[in-house]
C-alpha cells in the first residue's frame, strides 16, 4: 500500500487509486490519451500548442527512457559546437509574438537553443513582457515552437502559486493559492484540485516545464526570500514531500515537467549577505535534504534548480549554483541525481559582480549543471544567447572546458522528454 499523502485520511479506494495514478512512475508509461492530442508539434487550430514530440505524433513521457528501449542516436551527432552549447542554455526575451521576440527567434531556428522563459512583467521596464491573454500566449508558444521543428523547444516558466505566478488573474488566468495556503489546509483532493488548476493553464499555454514546486522547509517564516513571500508548503519535510508529489503528479498528467527548488535548502535563511544571496551557513540543517532525497529515491524528480545560497559547511568559496561540492557531490554524489540540474538565473548581479559573467558560466557547467538559465531581467540584452554560446565555445576552445562534458549535459536534457 502506498502511504497516505497527507495528514488527513484518503477515505474512499478511489481517491486513492487517483494518486497512484498521477505518480511519476505510472505516468512513465504514457500520459493519458485525452491529453495527447495536446501536446503536438505544429498544433492544428483549435489544439493547444504542448511540447511537441519528436516524431510531431503524440504527447511524450517524462523522465528516462525504459532500459530495453532500442539504443538511440547521440543527441550531439551531426552539430556543430556551437549547437552542442545553444543546446544547455534557456533565456528570457522581449515580445508577445515571435514577429516581435527579436534576435531569440534566429537563435532557435538557426543555433539550437534549448528553450526559453516567460515573464509578466520586464523588471528593468515595469511594463508587461511576454504574457497579456492565454489566447496570445498559446498563439507565442506555438510560434516558438514551430521556429524549433521537430525538435523539443523548453518552454518554461515560474508557476508556484500566490505571489510567484506569472499566469494570474491580471492577464486571464485562473487565481492559484500559495504553496503556504495549501500547506496550511494539508489535503489530498485540495491539494490535487490546485496541482491540476496550475498545469492545466500551463499544458494549454504551451508551456511544458514548471520551475516549481518549491520544496525549501519554512523553518523560518520571515525568511524574506521564501518564508515572508508563502512560497514553502511547511516546516514539516513529510509534508512538503507529500504535496509536492500530488503537485508534481497533476503536472504529469498533463505532459509538464517540474523543478524542485532551491537545492541545499534555502528555508533557514534570515538576511541576505555576502554574495547579496542568501547565506544559510548558520541556520541550515541536513533535514532541508529530505524532500530531495525521497522525491529522487521515488523517481517523482524530473529537475532540480541549484539555488544561489551560500552554505559555507558545504563549500567555503562558492554559491550552491557554482559549487562541485554541492551539486556534484551532494546531489549527484550522495543523493544519487543523475537528471538534469538548472541554475537559477546566472545573469543575477549577485553572481555576475563577484565573479563576472564568463567566469559564472564555466564554474557552473565545471559544477555539474546541465541547463544554463538567464531570466535577462534587469539589464536587458537582446543578443544574450548569442553571448553566452561564445563564451562557453571561448571556454571549449581555452581547454577549460571539453565538448565531452557538454554531450553529457545534453544526453540529460535529452532523457527529460524521451520520444
Amino acid at each position: 500500500m502506498r502511504r497516505r499523502t497527507t495528514r488527513d485520511s484518503i477515505d474512499s479506494d478511489e481517491d486513492l487509486a487517483l494518486t497512484r495514478r498521477l505518480s511519476r512512475r505510472t505516468f512513465l508509461g504514457g500520459a493519458a490519451a485525452a491529453v495527447g492530442a495536446a501536446f503536438l508539434a505544429g498544433c492544428a487550430p483549435g489544439t493547444s500548442p504542448g511540447p511537441a514530440s519528436p516524431s510531431g505524433s503524440a504527447t511524450p513521457s517524462i523522465g528516462p527512457a525504459p532500459t530495453d528501449s532500442p539504443a538511440a542516436p547521440s543527441p550531439t551527432e551531426g552539430l556543430s559546437l556551437r549547437e552542442v552549447i545553444a543546446g544547455l542554455i534557456v533565456v528570457g526575451f522581449r515580445g508577445f509574438t515571435v514577429a516581435t521576440a527579436g534576435p531569440v527567434v534566429d537563435s532557435i531556428a538557426k543555433e539550437r537553443l534549448a528553450g526559453v522563459i516567460l515573464f509578466n512583467r520586464d523588471q528593468a521596464k515595469g511594463s508587461l513582457r511576454n504574457i497579456q491573454s492565454p489566447a496570445q500566449v498559446k498563439a507565442l508558444t506555438a510560434g516558438l515552437q514551430k521556429l524549433a521543428g521537430a525538435r523539443r523547444l523548453i518552454v518554461s516558466i515560474d508557476q508556484e502559486g500566490g505571489q510567484v505566478a506569472r499566469l494570474n488573474p491580471t492577464n486571464g488566468y485562473p487565481a492559484m493559492a500559495s504553496e503556504a495556503a495549501i500547506g496550511e489546509a494539508d489535503n489530498a483532493t485540495t491539494t490535487l484540485k490546485w496541482g491540476q488548476t496550475i498545469a492545466k493553464a500551463l499544458a494549454d499555454s504551451g508551456i511544458n516545464l514548471n520551475f516549481a514546486p518549491v520544496v525549501d522547509l519554512n523553518v523560518n517564516p520571515t525568511n524574506p526570500a521564501i518564508g515572508a513571500l508563502d512560497r514553502s508548503f511547511a516546516a514539516n519535510p513529510t509534508i512538503v514531500t507529500n504535496l509536492s508529489r500530488i503537485e508534481i503528479g497533476a503536472h504529469h498528467a498533463r505532459g509538464v515537467a517540474t523543478t524542485l527548488k532551491h537545492f541545499p535548502g534555502l528555508g533557514s535563511a534570515t538576511v541576505n549577505t555576502d554574495f547579496g544571496v542568501s547565506d544559510v551557513t548558520d541556520t541550515w540543517r541536513r533535514t532541508e535534504l529530505e524532500p530531495y532525497r525521497s522525491l529522487i529515491e521515488s523517481g517523482d524528480a524530473d529537475v532540480i534548480m541549484a539555488g544561489h545560497l551560500v552554505n559555507r559547511n558545504l563549500d567555503p568559496t562558492y554559491p550552491a549554483s557554482l559549487s562541485t561540492a554541492i551539486v556534484t557531490d551532494l546531489l549527484r554524489g550522495e543523493l544519487g541525481w543523475d537528471g538534469v540540474v538548472v541554475t537559477d538565473s546566472l545573469g543575477a548581479v549577485a553572481i555576475t559582480s563577484k565573479f563576472g559573467k564568463a567566469e559564472a558560466i564555466a564554474l557552473a557547467i565545471e559544477a555539474g549543471n546541465d541547463l544554463l538559465l538567464f531570466a535577462n531581467q534587469g539589464t536587458y540584452d537582446p543578443d544574450l544567447a548569442t553571448h553566452v554560446i561564445d563564451i562557453v565555445e571561448a571556454h571549449v576552445t581555452s581547454g577549460r572546458i571539453s565538448r565531452e562534458r557538454l554531450e553529457e549535459s545534453r544526453a540529460r536534457i535529452e532523457r527529460l522528454w524521451p520520444g
